[in-house]
């Protein structure tokens, strides 16, 4: 037996060896190809600073080449010189020293103003009201400058004063504020409250430090109140803190649970992360509401109790990001975003959707659904790993008309007569009704669009686009003439007439005039309150706290959502780009 023993361990030593002298060599050869590379790029820089015809900046042209370096990447993996390390911070704590409010760029007036004061902070204090145009910042003029460069100049040191300019448009009269900066902390729950029918929600916006602790009181302060069963709100929430989203997960399952495990390059990197303390509830119905912007540490907390079937997930497939970034600090105070490994949630599923490959150029490829495999919850209920979370209930948003965008989305001219609106509303009503009870009169609707007529507004509306494409398509191919009569039909159906779009779209104008309004008055919370009078996820998620046997089929899995309901939420959600 030993004879034997030793001449398998001999063969196998043997079969080794190839392998160990190619790995040696590989060893090698990468470290001369990193050696070779360096000294290739120092000389080239070192001629270009000695001989190229204009002097260069340093910064600007190696931090040139290092973003390039790690644009090869992924987009996770970002360097943050001394002079852009504070967005890092702000981005890990949520903090930051300033006035505590969002300003944007009008269209219209070439200004920058300020469009969303934080309650509480030094913005709200002054009196800072949505479309107020800022002029100058003490003695700098900021009339002519980008947001980024007034962002800065409201920025500062904690307890510094200036004096901001402003002109408020409704009054048309210059205001001059002095304002204190002080620390401020973007708001992670943005709102948290009962319903008439003992259901809690909570709206929270990223995983930032801390945030579990404030998710933690706002749930047992519910709970207090009566809670019956829990809405957590993660759409739109892109991530922040892997230790904070498993504190939050910690709170419905119990002690000692390994809840994520991150894989990478180096060993003494991976850590598993486990629940460590005494749940606050076992047993209370909870849903989580995601979609597509949902990525990271709110994919690893709606995974994970998922997974554990511990929550409902419903909305929309989640953005699929499975990786995990480190800061690593680097000289002359810079630091390093480093994407270091991948995380795995308790099936032991990664749920990474993007292959970052490095070809010419780079490029990026979807996880088709085909190439996905098989995991298993903790009651036997089939997931997927690869292209995010799939919701247990698919239950897509209502769609927003295409002159809601237009009239909506900011940089564009057309959505400044919404803003004028609202300012002179804001005018004309120093109070209005509560948050959860407001709504833009039928009568103040038709103001609004009358001033939109009026100011001669267009937007491009997609049918006519599309309808022109197949016009140029048939004619190519040759059977336009066959054709004409009904594409000239056509056409004159499809007639741009904004009236009637106004008309047509009359309520989703009039939620979010509403909605903008009540932002405006009672802040972010206030927003968000008034928004579940009609949020089709919100009422699908009470709907189904209520309904305890849908409930409990969904987490047994004898549950299957049918095909007419799947039909009217949007499909399935499986497809996935490849």
């Amino acid at each position: 037996m030993a004879k034997i023993g030793t001449r398998i361990c001999l063969s196998a030593l043997l079969l080794m060896l190839p392998w160990a002298a190619s790995t040696a060599q590989e060893g090698s050869d990468h470290n001369f190809n990193v050696g070779k590379n360096m000294q290739v790029f120092n000389e080239i820089y070192g001629y270009l600073d000695l001989m190229y015809v204009d002097t260069l900046d340093a910064d600007e042209t190696v931090g040139t080449a290092i973003n390039s370096m790690l644009r090869s990447l992924d987009p996770y993996t970002v360097y943050y010189p001394e002079s852009e390390v504070n967005k890092l911070r702000t981005m890990i704590t949520g903090r930051y020293v300033g006035i505590g409010s969002i300003i944007r760029y009008n269209q219209k007036l070439d200004r920058v103003v300020i469009d969303e004061p934080f309650a509480g902070t030094p913005a709200a204090e002054a009196g800072l009201r949505k479309g107020d145009v800022i002029l100058a910042i003490d003695d700098s003029v900021m009339t002519d400058k980008d947001v980024q460069h007034v962002s800065s100049h409201l920025k500062g040191d904690a307890g510094t004063t200036f004096v901001l300019k402003i002109m408020r448009p409704s009054t048309g009269k210059e205001m001059r504020l002095r304002i204190k900066r002080r620390a401020v902390e973007t708001p992670t729950i943005t709102y948290y409250g009962l319903n008439k029918d003992g259901i809690g929600y909570l709206n929270l916006t990223s995983f930032t430090e801390g945030c579990a602790k404030d998710v933690r009181r706002a749930f047992i302060e519910m709970k207090k109140e009566g809670m019956k069963g829990f809405v957590l709100d993660l759409r739109g929430n892109g991530g922040g803190s892997l230790p904070e989203a498993v504190q939050i997960v910690n709170m419905f399952v119990p002690k000692g649970l390994t809840l994520v495990k991150t894989r990478g390059k180096l060993k003494r990197a991976n850590h598993d992360y486990t629940t460590t303390v005494e749940p606050i509830d076992t047993v209370m119905p909870v849903v989580v509401l995601v979609n597509g912007e949902s990525a990271s540490a709110s994919e690893i907390t709606a995974g994970s109790l998922q997974d554990l079937d511990r929550a409902v997930i419903l909305g929309t497939r989640t953005y699929g990001k499975g990786l995990v970034q480190l800061p690593v600090d680097l000289s002359y105070n810079g630091q390093l975003k480093l994407t270091t490994g991948k995380y795995y949630i308790p099936s032991g599923r990664c749920i990474q959707a993007i292959n970052y490959r490095h070809a010419r150029g780079g490029y990026t490829e979807h996880v088709p659904d085909s190439l996905t495999k098989v995991f298993r919850t903790a009651g036997g209920r089939e997931v997927r790993d690869g292209g995010g979370i799939k919701p247990d209930l698919v239950v897509k948003p209502d769609s927003l008309p295409n002159i809601a965008y237009y009239l909506t989305v900011s940089g564009l001219d057309s959505t400044e007569v919404l803003l004028d609106y609202e300012i002179d509303y804001m005018a004309e009503h120093p109070t209005i009704a509560p948050a959860a009870e407001f709504e833009l009169s039928d009568e103040d609707y038709d103001e609004f669009k009358r001033r939109v007529i009026a100011c001669g507004f267009t937007y491009d509306p997609e049918s006519e686009r599309a309808l022109k494409q197949l016009k140029k398509i048939v004619e190519f191919e040759g059977y336009y003439d066959d054709a004409k009569a009904e594409f000239e039909a056509l056409e004159k159906k499809l007639k741009h007439n904004i009236a009637r779009d106004l008309d047509m779209h009359r309520d989703v104008l009039k939620q979010i005039i509403t909605n903008d309004l009540v932002t405006a008055y009672y802040f972010q919370a206030g927003g968000v309150e008034n928004s579940l009078n009609y949020d089709k996820q919100v009422k699908e998620a009470c709907r189904l706290i209520n309904d305890e046997a849908e409930y409990r089929a969904i987490l047994d899995g004898t549950y299957k959502q049918d095909a007419k309901e799947q039909e009217e939420n949007g499909g399935d959600d499986d497809a996935q780009e490849e």
